[in-house]
């Protein structure tokens, strides 16, 4: 029996496994939308705010919402090019009316999810996940080299302290083991953070100047703007983020040696529905389970919900301290680019992975990834091709990962589903005649 002492270490220390993953996206988001340092501070606090709720939402749950499994919530990697592209084209306001309404439609057909699973299956998934991390590549060797548009942009000391940065995020992976490699990119940056200091490259005004408590509050950044385009491309990514959720709902499910059935998974998603909502309405982004925090509860054996409870906690208190959030804002650039080039590669190796349960000698299986990563990576890194089509195109076509799926999706029904049955009877004519 865990005691209150130990709960609450156990919880901070998944605050800490999953803290630079989910604070990263807001740092990215804020910085390509070109956001002042009050405007960051508010979104890096609401972020954490709001990460407590979702993650409390999921955790306790009740007969209607709710996996009931250890399971920590926190901004999706999924959503930053999506959103970049939003907001370059349209305003905040539309980015965060997308989100609210694409969680309402999360909530409202998590019934029916399990139906729509076998048009997502791993050639589908892993391939739109492969074009998200390729996708950001460009933006994290553009903070490695000082951040786009800056004055010092590609100077030798950006690049030393990106190389600096990731370099000690590869040794601490290559070295140390458990804890503290779960919470390696949190020490690249803090590591990273006091090198540039030493250099001269942070300013702690914005954190002297932000206040000790403050509460976060809905339509921090105006009224939602009703966009179809913005809508339709944060709904497709809350399902790429609904089928990453579904598979850490099953190994929780086995690491606790609690079955789980297909209302679990339904409850589970509603959930995160509310939690997508939440996030638009106290503009932030949408949320998804964290598979880091899955590894750590694999690697303590701590299968107590309490401790994640504790860990939701922590991250609603951290969230009413601008302080905290205005603290995580003088990171330097460079320093965040060196970090995720690591983490945005790790997307790359992950989508990978999924391929690579795939039958890689169906010819039909190599063109579906060759086609949907092609066209996906294209129309991220060249959006301007789009740039004669209506507004509506052009802004759910620019992100990439919009074509990217709907490629892979289309192709895979044509060659792997149409196209087999349509062999499968020939043969059987064959077989008659």
């Amino acid at each position: 029996m865990l005691n209150k002492r130990s709960v609450f270490a156990l919880g901070f220390q998944h605050v800490l496994a999953m803290y630079a993953g989910s604070m990263i996206v807001p740092l990215i988001i804020g910085g390509s939308l070109k956001l002042n340092d009050t405007q960051m501070a508010y979104l890096i606090a609401a972020d954490m705010f709001t990460c407590g709720i979702a993650t409390l939402l999921q955790v306790i749950g009740n007969r209607f919402v709710g996996i009931r499994l250890p399971v920590v919530l926190g901004c999706t990697f999924t959503a930053v090019g999506p959103i970049v592209a939003i907001g370059h084209t349209t305003n905040l306001p539309t980015i965060f009316d997308a989100i609210v309404i694409a969680g309402i439609l999360v909530f409202l057909l998590a019934p029916v999810f399990g139906r729509l699973l076998k048009f997502f299956p791993p050639i589908v998934t892993g391939s739109v996940v492969t074009i998200i991390g390729l996708s950001l590549i460009p933006v994290a060797m553009n903070d490695a080299a000082g951040g786009q548009g800056s004055p010092d942009f590609g100077q030798p000391h950006n690049l030393i302290l990106a190389l600096g940065t990731l370099v000690l995020i590869v040794v601490l992976n290559r070295f140390f083991k458990g804890f503290l490699r779960s919470i390696s990119v949190l020490v690249g940056l803090i590591a990273g953070t006091i090198a540039g200091y030493a250099l001269g490259m942070v300013n702690f005004s914005s954190v002297a100047a932000a206040s000790w408590v403050n509460i976060v509050h809905p339509l921090y950044f105006g009224k939602p703007q009703f966009n179809i385009a913005a809508i339709i491309t944060m709904f497709i990514v809350c399902v790429v983020s609904m089928v990453e959720s579904t598979g850490v709902y099953y190994a929780l499910s086995k690491i606790t040696e609690k079955p789980i059935e297909e209302k679990d998974i339904v409850k589970g998603l509603r959930a995160e529905g509310i939690a997508i909502v939440l996030g638009g309405l106290f503009n932030t982004f949408p949320y998804t389970a964290f598979s880091q925090n899955v590894g750590l509860v694999s690697m303590t054996r701590v299968k107590n919900r309490s401790v994640v409870v504790a860990a939701g906690g922590i991250l609603l208190v951290l969230g009413l301290l601008p302080k905290v959030a205005a603290l995580v804002t003088v990171i330097p650039s460079a320093v965040l680019g060196g970090a995720m080039i690591a983490m945005f590669g790790m997307v790359v190796a992950y989508g990978m992975n999924m391929l690579g349960k795939v039958d890689l000698r169906s010819n039909e299986n190599l063109l579906i990834i060759a086609c949907s990563i092609s066209i996906g990576l294209g129309s991220a890194v060249v959006p301007q091709m789009f740039e004669h089509l209506p507004n509506t195109l052009n802004m759910l076509l620019q992100s990439g990962i919009v074509p990217g799926t709907i490629t892979a999706v289309l192709m895979n029904l044509f060659l792997n589903h149409f196209g087999h049955a349509q062999m499968s009877e020939a043969l059987q004519d064959e077989k008659v005649a």
